[in-house]
């Protein structure tokens, strides 16, 4: 751990935050994968750094495992090619780079602005998505409004007062895994939990296939965080 890095078999440098708090008792590691890779160890007040280099080596194993499963970010340049929404779709600033009917996305700007403004444009797709999935059900079951959010963890959420967000990050997912995350959140209109009334629900708005999808989120979910 040095200059407050952790410093993984990879040879990858994984940013420290160190906390200090006065009734923490115990060390405690907070590894996160996205949307940035940190270690954030929060300590007890009179524990000094020594002994939390030392903590930190004893969790290394566990530690390597979180982030070798978490996805490194890859950088997105004119030319690639990415999958959105099940289609793949070149990215481009050049509209000649199009070949025939190919599907793409075009953003012009500085250089240096390009991966914004591609995740930008995806954005907004993917927000007129839900609310194109949202408006073919029930008006009982339709929110107030509707955010777009990029959560590390929870892929949508719904307030008591109507109020839904979903992380941009499922456009990267199969639609069919978009629309059980919609229908999720739609179903908590109803049921604000998770008893078996409320799975019964979104059986019935997304229809057959809810497991398959909790496990795809479950498995792949940290693939989502790939880019930006």
């Amino acid at each position: 751990m040095k200059n407050d890095n952790f410093t993984l078999s990879t040879g990858e440098e994984i940013p420290i935050i160190f906390t200090t708090k006065s009734g923490v008792r115990n060390i405690v590691l907070r590894p996160k994968v996205a949307p940035v890779r940190e270690l954030h160890i929060t300590l007890p007040r009179w524990t000094g750094h020594a002994r939390a280099v030392t903590f930190v080596e004893e969790k290394r194993r566990w530690l390597e495992r979180i982030f070798a499963r978490a996805p490194v970010k890859s950088k997105l340049n004119p030319g690639d090619t990415i999958t959105i929404f099940g289609e793949e779709v070149i990215i481009t600033n050049d509209k000649s780079a199009i070949i025939n009917q190919q599907s793409a996305i075009v953003v012009g700007g500085a250089p240096e602005f390009f991966e914004r403004r591609v995740r930008d444009e995806i954005k907004k797709q993917f927000l007129n998505a839900v609310k194109r999935e949202i408006a073919a059900v029930p008006l009982e079951f339709r929110p107030k409004r509707v955010a777009v959010r990029d959560t590390s963890s929870r892929w949508g959420s719904c307030s008591s007062t109507g109020t839904m967000s979903f992380s941009w990050r499922l456009a990267f997912a199969p639609p069919q895994i978009m629309r059980y995350v919609i229908m999720h959140e739609l179903s908590h209109m109803r049921h604000m939990d998770h008893s078996p009334q409320f799975w019964a629900l979104v059986r019935v708005l997304y229809g057959p296939g809810v497991e398959r999808a909790k496990s795809w989120l479950s498995k792949n979910g940290q693939s989502l965080h790939k880019y930006f």
